[in-house]
């Protein structure tokens, strides 16, 4: 199934929403700011909390704590200092370790499970939105899959802003 997340490019405090391929909205990424580390809430259209997304503060790799009904469900981080191979090592609360595969820069990657492709993300641009697409393949992990998938696309949107920060 696809899912299209919409970011808010021009909202106050940074949210997404996650649709189906027929525009019905599922999920809302809230985007909170504090000083040692960055909260994302990942809430249904009642408003319960899904998933909550935490950036570890103090970490030497940008690293994500997902977390569903307060217990970790999978760890993500972002490798320094790396030429070849995975730049993102993730880890499922079950043992599970995946990979993230693919041209990362322009958001087209796939996020795979011994060789097995889960689910495909694919970048779109639009005039005044920036989407971009999750096709699941495992709708068994379907929502474990677009969390990571946005977080992902937050980790490498942040390394782009600290770069252009450091011009």
């Amino acid at each position: 199934m696809r899912y299209l997340v919409r970011d808010r490019m021009f909202a106050f405090h940074e949210e997404a929403w996650i649709e189906t391929e027929h525009r019905e909205k599922l999920y809302r990424v809230n985007r909170k700011f504090f000083r040692l580390r960055r909260t994302f809430a990942l809430v249904d259209t009642s408003g319960e909390r899904v998933a909550t997304i935490v950036r570890k503060a103090f970490t030497i790799h940008h690293t994500l704590l997902i977390k569903q009904d307060g217990q970790p469900t999978a760890k993500i981080s972002k490798k320094m200092f790396k030429l070849f191979g995975d730049r993102f090592k993730v880890r499922l609360g079950d043992g599970r370790r995946l990979q993230v595969n693919g041209n990362l820069w322009d958001r087209e990657f796939d996020i795979r499970h011994e060789g097995t492709t889960l689910a495909h993300v694919s970048r779109r641009w639009f005039t005044i939105r920036d989407a971009y697409a999750v096709d699941v393949l495992s709708e068994q992990d379907a929502l474990i899959l677009i969390v990571l998938a946005v977080c992902v696309d937050h980790t490498i949107q942040d390394a782009k802003g600290d770069q252009l920060t450091n011009l």
